[in-house]
Formats: structure tokens, C-alpha cells, sequence
């Protein structure tokens, strides 16, 4: 096996540069925003996400497990070599688009995934906007479990799964609008991002994909950016709070005292593993409900 750096480590400097060079551009140019406390709780989340976990054994914890459980039961050994690597990037990124999928439709997923969306910018920094306990998201963690099986090593996974996340990063940026056709019918890019990261009614639960979007395209959660709908960005109730250990904890603590009060086995399953909002009596705002009200407001409201 041969032996590879981690992708995000090695980016990680270039990661901060292009922060403060957007920050720059912005503040001499425009073209975007940036808000000083914002960007330092982002800074700090990411930050944490890396301390955290590791203060925790997390990383180790999880690889011990995919190696003592699961691996034994692969179907093939699939070896090192280019083509194989390459293998390993589309699937890993199929992958992705699934959990990323089911984090914002599964409440538990949510809890973890919600910390990155909390930021009402949308600039490099926001890329850096990680959650602290994945841990706690365990059910996440075994959307790895299908590319074990079938045999890639999990170093590979690991090394392609980096570079999925360095790409992910320069997308997070309003300084940049479209690319060519070809290359939005194919790639994520900034434009389409900006509509996973919004909160407008039409862009709800759309776009999940890590760098290719055709998945989006084959799965049915497409939806183009609009010149006449300018994303809005959070999330459905936004936190008013650049405290990091409350954008970290907010929604695991909403879950749990959801759960404490739930009248039984039905309710703690719904606020566990139901969408985000979603309440016994639907008195609490969901992406369907709010898409509802948004189409009944537009059918009622004439055409200009």
C-alpha cells in the first residue's frame, strides 16, 4: 500500500490564503460578503472539527471498526492503481450525495450536517463551517460500509474522500457566477451550491452533490440558480449566535429535549428520524411545508 498524505491537511494553508485573498476582493472590489464575527466562528468550527474528533480517538475509533467488522466480509481486494483510485473517487462521491441526502431529510444526519449550513454569508469561510461531533452522527458513518464490501482498502477511500472535500471547498464563494454549459451540466460548481446553501422556498433540498452534479440531474434534485431569486442564505431559523459551541450543540440539544418530551415510541422515532421540523401535530415548519405555502402564495398571487 503505498503511502498518501491526507488532501485537506496538505490544503489547509492554501485553504486560509484564499480566505483572506476573498476577503480582499470583497472588501476592494465586492463581488460578495463578509461578516468579521461570522467568519471567525467559521474559522473556529473548523478549527474544532479537527481537534474534537481527535481529542475523542473518533478517526481511529471509526477505522478500527470498519477493519474489525466489515472488511472481512469484502467481495474483492481491490488493489492500487490509478484506475482503481479513480474507481474509488466516483463512487466515493455517489456515496456522498446519498449521506448528503439523507442529512438534510433524517434529524439525527441533520444534527451534525446542520453546523455547516448555520451561516447566513456564503464565502470560503463558510467551506471551514464543520461539525465538531460527528460521532454522534454514527448512522452516517455507514454509508462507508458499501465501498468496504466491495473491496476498496480504506486508505483509498480515505485519500479520495479528501480530495472530494478540497474540491468542495473553492465552491463555496459568491465571487464567482457561471461556468460554460457544459461544465455546470456536469460539475458542482458555485452556482449550484449557492442553492444547496439557500433557504428560498424553490431551493430547498436541492443540489447535494460533492463535485459531480450529475447526480442531482439523475436523482431528481436538481434546481438552477435564478438571476430573479438570489439565494437567501441559513438556515429556517437562524441562530443569532457566533457562539461556536452553539452552533456546534444547538440541534442535538433541540433533539434531545424533543425526545424527553415525546408521549411515545412513535414521537421519539418522528423527532429522530423524520425530516428536520417535524412535530406530532405539524405545527413546526418543514422543507415540504414551507414549499407549500410558497406554491399556494404564488398560484393566489397574479402574474406581473
Amino acid at each position: 500500500m503505498p503511502h498518501l498524505p491526507n488532501p485537506t491537511e496538505i490544503a489547509t494553508p492554501l485553504f486560509i490564503a484564499l480566505v483572506i485573498a476573498e476577503m480582499l476582493y470583497v472588501r476592494f472590489i465586492g463581488g460578495g460578503r463578509f461578516e468579521t464575527r461570522d467568519t471567525a466562528a467559521s474559522l473556529l468550527m473548523g478549527f474544532g472539527s479537527v481537534v474534537v474528533p481527535t481529542l475523542l480517538g473518533y478517526v481511529i475509533a471509526v477505522s478500527g471498526a470498519f477493519n474489525h467488522f466489515i472488511a472481512p466480509y469484502r467481495l474483492f481486494e481491490i488493489g492500487w492503481s490509478l484506475p482503481m483510485i479513480a474507481l474509488c473517487f466516483v463512487a466515493d462521491d455517489l456515496k456522498y450525495y446519498w449521506w448528503h441526502r439523507a442529512s438534510h431529510r433524517v434529524r439525527w444526519l441533520w444534527a451534525d450536517h446542520v453546523n455547516h449550513h448555520s451561516s447566513q454569508h456564503y464565502n470560503l469561510s463558510t467551506a471551514l463551517r464543520q461539525p465538531w461531533f460527528g460521532v454522534l452522527a454514527l448512522p452516517g458513518i455507514l454509508f462507508n460500509a458499501p465501498l468496504v464490501l466491495v473491496g476498496f482498502p480504506l486508505p483509498m477511500i480515505a485519500f479520495v474522500h479528501g480530495i472530494n472535500l478540497v474540491y468542495q471547498f473553492w465552491i463555496h464563494t459568491e465571487t464567482i457566477g457561471r461556468f460554460p454549459s457544459w461544465i455546470e451540466a456536469v460539475m458542482n460548481t458555485p452556482s449550484h451550491h449557492r442553492v444547496h446553501h439557500a433557504t428560498n422556498p424553490r431551493y430547498l433540498d436541492s443540489n447535494y452533490a460533492g463535485v459531480f452534479i450529475v447526480w442531482d440531474r439523475l436523482f431528481g434534485t436538481f434546481v438552477a440558480e435564478r438571476d430573479d431569486d438570489r439565494p437567501r442564505y441559513g438556515i429556517v431559523r437562524n441562530l443569532a449566535s457566533f457562539n461556536p459551541l452553539k452552533i456546534a450543540l444547538h440541534e442535538w440539544i433541540g433533539m434531545v429535549a424533543d425526545v424527553a418530551r415525546a408521549r411515545s415510541l412513535r414521537e421519539v422515532f418522528g423527532y429522530v428520524l423524520a425530516p428536520p421540523g417535524w412535530s406530532p401535530d405539524g405545527s413546526r415548519d418543514t422543507s415540504e411545508s414551507i414549499r407549500a405555502a410558497w406554491a399556494q402564495y404564488r398560484s393566489a398571487t397574479p402574474a406581473e
